[in-house]
């Protein structure tokens, strides 16, 4: 599993993997908002939790249907199939190596990408926190995902209308949690559905993406 996890981030932070694309991304989309909405600085404080979260989903988006695509071409993912270890393993190190490679380093812009649009000082932690919460449940969906769609022509296109959806409650919490962060407002609640999301999502959809990779290996 280690070495599993090893090479998944060799790839991921090379070769066009998710690292660096996933960064870029983010950073265009939070410099262009301030072209697009004006300079007015209360209006970029208020939408800046929505908008550094909506950025960070479509980042995270971006390297999906890479995380078995690499393997399913070099023959890789039949040999890990056929290996003693378990293909829900195998769902959960992809997983991992994807939120290593993409959600991780987003979490750790967006307050600094937060300076650029005002978000207040009150709200850096609560969207630390959303973001950290929230992004490792949008790795192990976008797993389920790219394991439906793994040998498909053109199936980035169908990955991301699968995933999207899926998607939408870690999305409104996690914005949730920062908007209320940054305007002093008690973030319990949201942030526990946050929680429960993902953690909800770390126990169960590794089966589901394994049950899939199982038949579409077949």
């Amino acid at each position: 599993m280690i070495a599993l996890l090893i090479r998944d981030l060799k790839l991921g932070t090379r070769a066009g993997g998710g690292f660096g694309l996933g960064l870029s991304f983010f950073l265009i989309v939070v410099v262009l908002v301030p072209f697009g909405v004006g300079p007015e600085m209360g209006q970029l404080s208020a939408i800046a939790p929505g908008i550094l979260w909506v950025g960070a989903l479509l980042a995270c988006l971006l390297s999906l249907d890479r995380i078995f695509a690499l393997d399913w071409e070099d023959g890789s993912l039949d040999l890990l199939a056929t290996s003693p270890l378990p293909m829900e393993g195998v769902a959960s190190v992809k997983a991992l190596a994807h939120w290593l490679t993409t959600g991780l380093p987003l979490v750790l812009a967006a307050p600094v990408l937060g300076v650029l649009l005002n978000l207040p000082q009150t709200g850096i932690w609560p969207l630390i926190w959303s973001l950290g919460l929230g992004t490792p449940a949008l790795s192990v969906i976008g797993t389920f995902g790219a394991a439906l769609t793994v040998g498909l022509k053109r199936g980035g296109l169908l990955l991301s209308l699968l995933v999207l959806p899926l998607y939408v409650p870690t999305l409104i919490f996690g914005a949730e949690v920062a908007r209320r962060g940054a305007m002093g407002m008690d973030i319990a609640t949201p942030l526990l559905m946050l929680a429960g999301i993902t953690c909800g999502t770390i126990a169960l959809l590794p089966f589901a993406s394994a049950a899939v990779l199982r038949v579409n290996l077949r």
